[in-house]
């Protein structure tokens, strides 16, 4: 379920293929190895092209049934990119640090979210500079933005994601745990150094470019939109719709 270009050039162009030096390889990312240069390990990219074929599908019939993929990318060097990528498919997402129980405790995450809210609300109905001095008013938009930092990429997400899409498996290790535990799919890009059995989805590339990042990124984004397009209407909308006529 996807009509998406899988472009190899495209790939080698964005320096996807190029991996970590063979001391930080993990063992099970031998069969993605297409050759060690200089040390360095060389992905090889009909792999990853394999992968991103079993993997946007996926994507697609996920967004296709109206559910939300969660995008997860907290290195410092990808926050940007990834909040853009999930902003422009109106998909949650988490780019700070990943709070342990996100989704296996979201009921207690979700109090943080409802107290985040509501502050929001309080503070632009003026509910709170009305009620307050401007030294308290400024400690109450502090802890709305400590929440933010945390929370504000799911204050939106009304349920647990039924897709979580991960850019550095290593650095958000927690979240590939509590996804794993939860069975929720995972699609994830797989650097040499990590262990692509640990996703449901690996896609063998580069996890430290950003023009890597940017291409692996890109083609979710288009699987979301592929996947969105296909939505039908609901018989009910479409009767209404005939009798509005």
């Amino acid at each position: 379920m996807s009509n998406i270009n899988i472009d190899l050039k495209q790939l080698f162009t964005a320096g996807v293929h190029f991996g970590h030096f063979k001391s930080r390889w993990h063992p099970n990312m031998k069969s993605h190895i297409h050759s060690v240069r200089s040390g360095r390990c060389i992905i090889n990219l009909e792999s990853t092209k394999q992968a991103l074929e079993q993997a946007l599908p996926a994507v697609s019939q996920v967004a296709s049934e109206g559910k939300n993929v969660l995008f997860v990318g907290t290195k410092r060097q990808t926050k940007k990119i990834v909040q853009t990528a999930a902003e422009s498919v109106d998909m949650p997402y988490v780019v700070n640090r990943w709070v342990g129980g996100m989704l296996t405790n979201y009921q207690t995450i979700n109090v943080q979210i409802k107290k985040l809210k509501n502050l929001e609300r309080r503070m632009a109905s003026g509910e709170l500079s009305n009620k307050y001095n401007k030294l308290e008013v400024l400690k109450y938009q502090k802890q709305i933005d400590n929440l933010n930092n945390f929370y504000g990429g799911i204050k939106e997400m009304a349920l647990r994601p039924a897709m979580v899409f991960i850019t550095d498996m290593q650095v958000n290790a927690i979240a590939v745990t509590e996804a794993n535990k939860l069975k929720i799919p995972i699609v994830a890009m797989a650097d040499t150094n990590v262990d692509p059995t640990l996703a449901t989805y690996p896609i063998p590339a580069n996890d430290d470019a950003l023009r890597s990042l940017e291409t692996i990124v890109d083609f979710i984004i288009q699987a979301i939109r592929f996947g969105r397009s296909q939505i039908k209407a609901e018989p009910q909308a479409i009767e209404k719709t005939k009798e509005e006529k």
